[in-house]
């Protein structure tokens, strides 16, 4: 039987938690990466602040409409990841999941419209049998194309949710707008100038030269960032 638990010391320090409270903490369950995600009532007890304990966290997921990515859910365990929208219709409030300049994960407020869509990062695709192609998604979700498009590994798709319609394609190359997901420039953001195999060159908004790993590169538009990233 899967522990339901952790020891707080143990816990990914993406998490903002406070590392001298209690001995154990709530354990996401499985499905997203344990660095990028954070289990629900994680969330509303230390970054929205809504709650002190658990409890009270599953009043609320059981009285009022809690939805991640479109869909309610009413498990305090549930993983909220990277990229994902949290929205609580009770109080019109939507939130994004990403990443500060420190490597935290954070809520970034949104708008309604904002809401409604959500870059996916392609991190593994293979072809079926019948031409059908599967792609696998950095937030865990899959998704089965029937058409021949040219999406490779590394490009990101925006989706609609809950529905998973294609809005969008943004391909990794010189000119687009991306946000970094790891290494020593964890957060920051900028275009990308120039790619060299496995490292690629950004020009962040101040107008320096920024080197990293392509791997921590995740596209968030052609030109510009097409959603609210952290200040």
């Amino acid at each position: 039987m899967a522990k339901k638990h952790m020891k707080r010391q143990s816990a990914p320090v993406t998490w903002r938690i406070n590392r001298k409270g209690t001995k154990f903490i709530v354990k996401p369950n499985p499905g997203k990466p344990y660095k990028l995600s954070m289990p629900l009532s994680l969330i509303f007890k230390t970054l929205l602040k809504y709650c002190k304990t658990t409890k009270e966290v599953k009043n609320i997921l059981q009285d009022k409409e809690v939805i991640v990515d479109g869909t309610r859910r009413k498990d305090h365990r549930f993983p909220v990841g990277f990229m994902d929208v949290i929205s609580l219709p009770v109080s019109k409030e939507n939130y994004r999941v990403l990443l500060n300049k420190r490597g935290k994960l954070v809520l970034v407020k949104i708008d309604e419209a904002e809401a409604g869509i959500k870059p996916c990062k392609i991190i593994n695709k293979k072809k079926l049998k019948k031409a059908v192609l599967q792609l696998h998604f950095s937030d865990g979700r899959t998704m089965l194309l029937t058409k021949k498009q040219e999406y490779k590994v590394g490009d990101v798709l925006l989706l609609k949710i809950p529905s998973q319609e294609i809005q969008d394609h943004f391909k990794i190359e010189q000119g687009s707008h991306v946000f970094l997901t790891g290494g020593k420039y964890v957060g920051h953001q900028g275009k990308i100038g120039k790619i060299d195999n496995n490292i690629i060159q950004i020009k962040n908004p101040e107008g320096e030269q920024i080197l990293t790993d392509k791997r921590y590169a995740f596209v968030i538009g052609n030109e510009k960032a097409i959603i609210k990233l952290p200040e």
